[in-house]
């Protein structure tokens, strides 16, 4: 009875367990284990060695049942015991395949497992990429939201001035709007940065699985490294995506120059005749004859020649492509970092520095409430933008690492 009763709570454990925020690497490790794509990638992969078991294998012999010699005119027609060629036969033929194609299917098999699971690199990485992003701007929204909040919350304190100062006939009457005029501002900025935050959240959920998917703990702090991250680009899975195809590319080659050498056939068959002619046994051997190869094998040849030249032009390209990324992706990131120090060193200092003087100003009734608000809402929007300067940051050091390297949760 007691388990029956706890039964449904125990069902429930799972799914509050995945309801709690997620730290970054907690994040990176559910969709790793969760994401469909990645999982549909594996089976892809499953398949082709499946499939690879049967590459280089002898085909399967061939049964051949049959009537020979049947008569149709003169005295034995359409008789089976008046004429001794008739016979009844059954044999069996076996297609040997020459050894240089059977070699070159099980290279073409092992290039297409290569290929498999190159693509399941490259999308594991996708995964990885678009999940730590949406992690940190999940993150940095709702910070920016928070800041918000704070100001919203300051705002109360102008408000109770403005009051007393109404009762006491020291300000105007139309002083009354400005904090609420403030406030429909902030609330535009809020529901900006309300709709980012569902949007990050959404991204989450799609990788992760997680219905109530949130953050937890602090950003990781990653290390940009030019050199480490170079040295890593053998292992980096778009170029082995691209080493896979010139493999599959060269062992296309080495499949259409066996189609230069015979392929060969054993066949017997028995053959069955009326008691009083006897039965008789056949054996033979055919091959094929590539007399034409100009003409047929090697255009072919050639033109899979090409394409392994071309695999290999477009691995030497796609390497060039991610260096220059590479760089061009830091150098943006060091703009960045430039922009976060001048936003962290000297805009946000200056701004609550003027905002602290405002409202010393306002206090002593030597400033208007709407200057003092002006510089409260420019100290607010100096702290969202320098949020929204280390949101930048952020990204971009993960773009680079998960993007350029071999990134794993």
């Amino acid at each position: 009875m007691r388990i029956i009763v706890l039964a449904p709570l125990l069902a429930m454990i799972p799914g509050a367990a995945l309801a709690e925020p997620m730290t970054f690497d907690a994040a990176l490790a559910r969709a790793a284990a969760n994401a469909p794509s990645i999982r549909a990638e594996e089976a892809g992969v499953d398949a082709t060695r499946s499939a690879s078991i049967a590459a280089g294998r002898l085909p399967d012999p061939t049964l051949s049942v049959g009537v020979d010699n049947f008569p149709v005119s003169g005295p034995p027609a359409f008789t089976f015991n008046r004429d001794d060629m008739t016979m009844t036969r059954v044999g069996i033929e076996q297609a040997f395949p020459n050894p240089a194609k059977r070699r070159a299917q099980r290279g073409r098999a092992q290039a297409e497992i290569g290929v498999a699971e190159a693509g399941l690199a490259v999308e594991a990485q996708a995964v990885r990429l678009e999940t730590a992003l949406a992690w940190i701007d999940l993150f940095y929204a709702k910070r920016r939201l928070a800041q918000l909040d704070l100001l919203d919350d300051s705002l109360g304190d102008l408000q109770a001035t403005v009051t007393a100062r109404l009762a006491s006939g020291s300000a105007r009457p139309s002083g009354a709007l400005e904090p609420e005029q403030l406030r429909a501002a902030i609330n535009d900025r809020r529901s900006e940065l309300t709709a980012e935050v569902a949007a990050a959240r959404a991204r989450l959920i799609r990788f992760t699985g997680d219905p109530e998917a949130d953050v937890a703990g602090d950003p990781p702090l990653l290390e940009v490294n030019r050199a480490r991250l170079i040295a890593g680009f053998p292992a980096h899975p778009r170029l082995r995506a691209l080493d896979a195809a010139t493999f599959a590319a060269e062992a296309d080659v080495h499949l259409a120059q066996a189609e230069k050498r015979p392929d060969w056939r054993v066949s017997t068959s028995y053959g069955r005749r009326d008691p009083a002619y006897g039965d008789m046994v056949s054996v033979g051997v055919s091959f094929d004859l590539p007399l034409f190869s100009r003409q047929r094998q090697d255009p072919m040849i050639a033109a899979r020649a090409s394409e392994a030249t071309q695999a290999r032009l477009l691995r030497e390209a796609g390497e060039r492509e991610l260096l220059a990324g590479l760089d061009a992706d830091l150098a943006v990131l060091a703009m960045q970092r430039q922009r976060l120090e001048n936003a962290r060193g000297v805009l946000v200092p200056l701004a609550k520095r003027r905002a602290e003087l405002d409202r010393a100003s306002y206090g002593a009734g030597k400033l208007d409430l709407g200057s003092a608000l002006l510089s409260s809402l420019s100290l607010a929007e100096a702290e969202v933008d320098a949020l929204a300067r280390e949101a930048d940051v952020a990204r971009s050091a993960v773009r680079i690492n998960f993007t350029y390297g071999e990134m794993r949760p």
